[in-house]
Parts: C-alpha cells; structure tokens; sequence
C-alpha cells in the first residue's frame, strides 16, 4: 500500500509484470527479466475524484490516452529493487499531481521600487542622449 497526503492505494490497484531490459548486460540480460512494467489504471483506482481528474489532465507521457500508467523500471538489477523504485515514482506523479498551487495574491509595487525605476529610466536616457549630435 503507498499512501500520500490526502490519498492512498491499495496493493490489488496496482500490476506488476516482469520484462526483460533494454541496453547492455552482457548474456545475463537476455536470459533475465529483472526490469518491472507497472501498469496502473487511474479510472478504477480509489483515489478520490479530483485527483483522478487532475492526472489524467497530466501532459506525461507515462499516461496513455486509456487513462493507465504505465512506468518502466530497470535502473536495477535485481526484481525487488526495480519494483520499489516504480512504486516510488508512481507515488512521486500523485503527489505532484496532488499539489494544489498557492494562489497568487496581485500586490502592487513599494514606492521605493517605483522610484528606484524611474531613476534608472532617467539615466538611462541621459546615456542615450548624450550619444547625439552635438551642436558647436
């Protein structure tokens, strides 16, 4: 079961299935299926609504058009460890996918960064100026 703030998923949610990986390894690597394929389907999770519409809204394209997640882990060599390290990304996409932004506040400018560019305008257009013609 993995669990953030103010969501959690149980175990039968999520699917495992063991792949070979890709890249070097020498001939352990075609004999072996030590990388893990995590499939989890975002429309019949237990995640509460809201959040389920904010992953799906999700640009990654770990989230295909069906609506499931699909996470590939073969950082590691053996089963176990590639298993932990998609159930921590997996848990690491909806946290940030739970993360409500601060909502902005408009303030307007102090008098003194006001007049702090202002002076800078001023001088700045003195340099320009000063680059013209100059009549004798």
């Amino acid at each position: 079961m993995i669990s953030g703030e103010g969501w959690s998923l149980r175990d039968n949610e999520i699917e495992f299935t063991a792949i070979r990986a890709s890249g070097p390894g020498g001939q352990a690597v075609n004999k072996t299926s030590s990388a893990i394929q995590l499939r989890f389907d975002i429309h019949s999770s237990s995640l509460p609504e809201w959040l389920k519409q904010k992953l799906l809204e999700r640009s990654d394209r770990r989230i295909n058009q069906s609506g499931h997640v699909v996470i590939k882990a073969q950082s590691y060599r053996s089963q176990e460890a590639n298993q932990l390290d998609a159930l921590e990304r997996l848990r690491e996409l909806i946290s940030q996918a739970a993360r409500r932004n601060k909502v902005r506040r408009p303030t307007s400018p102090t008098r003194a960064s006001v007049r702090r560019r202002l002076d800078s305008k001023k001088k700045r257009s003195d340099v320009k100026s000063g680059r013209g013609n100059i009549n004798w």
